[in-house]
């Protein structure tokens, strides 16, 4: 360990982290904030780096910074497991994040973690988000694990960019491509839609902000030209516009009746193409315990 980091080093950054304010977290540490700046400086000087802005709107944490927070947090959850195993000592929330793009497996994998853990306190993020976003929050350890997919489309330029970030990406399943659509829309009847027949519905897509290269689409075969484009941030807008505009997406076919609500089907799709899906982890860092577990309920769900 570098000379003069501790455990309390760690605490204090993540505490200043959550609250967003130095005055806040001093409080909640039991320290003057002469003191908890004191601190925050030394580390930063023994390391190099600015962890934390501080401007009249508050502390906001940078981006070198928030790649420190998600190697602290590593470092406490492992100190607290000890603390545990040796000492019965259970310290704070648990706290895990998974960024994804919009699977239902995800949840229902995510909602299993929780039930199989039942922890007292917790913190849990489940971050349904662009795909350039996953990448970051994988690499930047906001997010322990992320899910998305390749194909031949995309799979040079993802794997390219999980590459320069450190990441690897493990493969879950392939599927092949189906639209999802309102029970009640014509296609409905079809058992297999071709391209030809989604002509004329809107196509719904999620947006994917300020990095919307079709690369980084969450939807296969997006350079496609379409004359009614519906895009959405959300899954709950993106199923009432299948059904109440009878719009379609193109997907991977995996839908969760409990979760997504009997009113969307899926029906393939007559191409030639397929979608990998699969989960991003850092290449250099052993998965926590709680990482560690959801990557085994994905495993299971997805057999």
């Amino acid at each position: 360990m570098v000379r003069g980091l501790t455990l309390k080093q760690l605490y204090y950054v993540v505490t200043v982290a959550e609250t967003g304010n130095i005055t806040e977290a001093a409080a909640k540490l039991f320290l003057s904030q002469p003191s908890l700046t004191s601190a925050i400086r030394e580390l930063e000087n023994e390391y190099g780096i600015t962890i934390f802005t501080r401007s009249k709107k508050g502390t906001e944490i940078t981006k070198d910074g928030e790649e420190f927070l998600g190697y602290a947090r590593q470092v406490l959850e492992q100190a607290n497991l000890i603390d545990e195993r040796y000492g019965g000592v259970k310290k704070g929330k648990v706290r895990f994040c998974v960024s994804s793009q919009h699977y239902s497996f995800a949840v229902e994998a995510f909602v299993e973690l929780l039930k199989r853990l039942d922890p007292e306190k917790y913190e849990f993020h489940m971050r349904e988000t662009e795909t350039y976003d996953i990448i970051n929050d994988v690499a930047t350890l906001r997010s322990e694990v992320g899910v998305l997919y390749l194909n031949r489309f995309n799979e040079t330029v993802i794997l390219k960019t999980l590459r320069d970030n450190n990441l690897v990406f493990t493969p879950l399943f392939t599927a092949k491509p189906h639209v999802f659509i309102g029970k009640d829309n014509p296609l409905a009847k079809k058992r297999r839609i071709t391209l030809e027949d989604l002509k004329p519905y809107p196509r719904l897509s999620y947006e994917q902000g300020s990095h919307n290269s079709f690369y980084f689409s969450e939807e296969i075969l997006s350079t496609i030209d379409c004359d009614k484009e519906l895009i959405v941030r959300d899954r709950a807008t993106l199923f009432n516009f299948l059904v109440g505009m009878q719009g379609y997406t193109i997907c991977s076919g995996v839908i969760n009746e409990d979760l997504n609500g009997p009113n969307i089907v899926a029906r393939p799709l007559a191409v030639d193409d397929y979608m990998q899906i699969g989960y991003i982890r850092p290449a250099q860092l052993t998965a926590t315990r709680l990482a560690s577990e959801y990557i085994t309920i994905l495993k299971e769900m997805v057999k």
